[in-house]
């Protein structure tokens, strides 16, 4: 007789109200019961659940509990990422360092480690991915890659990364996350999308969220993560989202200090200095003035 006592697992794979549960011995198929069957948002791909597997001459097994989560987004559905892999590309599509810089503030907000992957390194003009490394090398661990069939490189470093972690890739569409994806976990097979020449956006090419193994780790797949509303962040809290900016403001004359045009400001001065990059203080700057426009409504 099949055993049918309750097991602890990970939801890989939620799809038209099926939930797929890896126990680390098994996967199979379940469904929520009660009101984990009503409201669909309450289980969610990454969520460590108590589940038991299909009873004889059941299709489906049935999550009894959904363990508290560590972190959770709505867009896309997913739940206890411990690292986000923030990935853009040198060209085709142009890296957008203020985009960049919003997920990377999402990331340290929720407390999640933050990867930088720089993509399509081969697409490089002299200089490119250089000046793009020294921005981000000197907060983050960051990686550079490529993968064109005879150009592949960076996958071993990236994978490294990931380690045993819950990990996922985020950034603008079309900067070849399902290829990078398919290099990690080829048995993934994500498709992938062109650049579209008009808008120079790549076309989401992943229609629902799943897990896979990656090592020892996790690579979430997903289709969103590609845009971070501030609101829940408060101005004060703003620079404790951008490490250098933090280890910078312990300098300043102010403890209120924002770093506009206050007198005597550290970041103003490691700015001067060249320790913080200009590229990241534009960031740091404009996500302030949308999180106090905010305010004002």
């Amino acid at each position: 007789m099949a055993n049918t006592k309750a097991e602890k697992g990970i939801v890989v794979k939620g799809i038209g109200g099926f939930y797929f549960v890896d126990t680390g011995k098994e996967v199979f198929r379940t469904r929520g019961r009660g009101i984990l069957k009503r409201d669909k948002s309450l289980i969610m791909v990454g969520d460590m659940v108590e589940a038991t597997p299909p009873l004889p001459g059941d299709d489906d097994g049935v999550i009894l509990n959904v363990f508290p989560r560590k972190n959770s987004f709505s867009r896309p559905p997913v739940a206890n990422l411990d690292k986000l892999v923030v990935t853009f590309s040198v060209a085709d599509p142009k890296p957008n360092l203020e985009v960049i810089d919003r997920l990377l503030v999402m990331a340290e907000s929720k407390e999640i480690d933050p990867l930088v992957c720089i993509n399509k390194a081969d697409k490089s003009i002299e200089g490119e991915v250089e000046k793009l490394y020294k921005i981000y090398s000197p907060i983050y661990p960051t990686v550079v890659t490529c993968c064109k069939d005879n150009e592949i490189k960076g996958i071993d470093e990236l994978k490294a990364l990931i380690g045993e972690s819950k990990a996922a890739l985020a950034g603008p569409s079309g900067v070849g996350k399902s290829s990078l994806t398919n290099l990690l976990i080829p048995e993934a097979e994500m498709e992938t999308g062109d650049i579209s020449k008009k808008t120079q956006r790549g076309k989401h090419t992943t229609r629902h969220v799943e897990l896979f193994s990656v090592g020892e780790g996790y690579l979430y797949d997903t289709p969103g993560f590609t845009s971070f509303d501030l609101q829940d962040i408060k101005e004060n809290e703003l620079q404790d989202y951008f490490p250098e900016i933090k280890e910078a403001a312990r300098d300043c004359k102010f403890p209120d200090c924002f770093h506009l045009k206050e007198p005597e400001c550290g970041v103003k001065s490691a700015l001067d200095k060249g320790l913080i990059a200009q590229e990241r203080y534009n960031s740091y700057v404009s996500c302030l003035e949308e999180i106090r426009k905010n305010s004002k409504y």
